[in-house]
């Protein structure tokens, strides 16, 4: 069946899942590619909703612009579809952030152009749009070691057991940048992930993505992130970032997120705090 759609609206409105951050994000190996195993944030959705007019034309509640009408039109082109219509597109996360706008609103525009294709197809024309994709177009991202540069997964991992996240967003907002390979090399840690998702060993799991973290927010001399030191005083299991944005996240065990929480993130500075869970299996 052909995945082109004729010009016009398919559906009125699509959601796509944004994320929270990366578990773990850096080279494999010194010259290795970019790899990522990206955390699902249901809670943090891109709407894209659709009414009829002539030609093409983007808008966003905040007034911040995601994608320009020119690079959607690209972009659907690239996947054989067009879509004519003024196209809200609201973020329930910042733009920037490390939480996936820029790909759930891609990925929104193909959806409701009538995209039924391949999800690796898709992800390929968002890399070729942006360089860079996030997996949020795939079923399972936590189960897939992902080159976000590539757009294809380089292997498939355990099922993580759930837990909760208490999470913020610290400092600027931070757009990726598709030539930016300076991350640490993660080739090392990837074998133990495999080890411990297996076992269901959570807290193995979250000192693992607090290495990949750290190793990150060295590296790129990140001054005063309040993110280690809230871990602590929390009690939290270990901690994730977005490696490019000011997404932050402190990792519980399911139900054991401290009731001031919230109020502890917004004191050190973090805004929009946030309670989601990462239901597992």
């Amino acid at each position: 069946m052909s995945c082109g759609a004729p010009a016009g609206i398919r559906g009125h409105s699509a959601c796509v899942a944004g994320h929270f951050g990366e578990l773990m994000q850096g080279r494999l190996g010194a010259n290795g590619p970019l790899a990522l195993i990206s955390l699902p944030c249901p809670d943090l959705c891109l709407t894209a909703t659709a009414r009829p007019a002539r030609g093409l034309s983007l808008h966003s509640p905040s007034g911040a612009p995601i994608i320009t009408p020119a690079r959607a039109r690209t972009f659907l082109a690239m996947l054989d579809l067009r879509l004519n219509g003024k196209i809200t597109l609201a973020p329930q996360m910042p733009v920037g952030a490390g939480a996936g706008a820029s790909t759930a609103a891609l990925v929104a525009l193909a959806r409701l152009a009538g995209w039924r294709g391949d999800d690796l197809a898709l992800a390929r024309a968002c890399v070729a749009s942006e360089g860079a994709s996030d997996p949020l177009m795939l079923a399972r991202p936590a189960q897939i070691l992902w080159a976000s540069r590539e757009a294809r997964p380089l292997a498939a991992l355990p099922a993580l057991p759930a837990f909760d996240i208490l999470g913020g967003f610290w400092g600027d907002g931070q757009r990726t940048n598709a030539a930016d390979l300076h991350f640490p090399d993660i080739s090392a840690l990837i074998g133990d992930w495999q080890r411990a998702a297996i076992s269901q060993d959570l807290a193995a799991l979250a000192k693992l993505a607090t290495i990949s973290a750290q190793a990150t927010l060295e590296l790129r001399q990140v001054q005063n992130d309040p993110t280690a030191a809230l871990a602590g005083r929390l009690g939290a299991l270990g901690y994730l970032i977005a490696h490019t944005g000011s997404a932050r996240g402190l990792i519980f065990a399911r139900g054991t997120v401290p009731p001031d929480g919230c109020s502890a993130l917004r004191a050190a500075g973090l805004s929009r705090p946030l309670i989601f869970g990462y239901r597992g299996l």
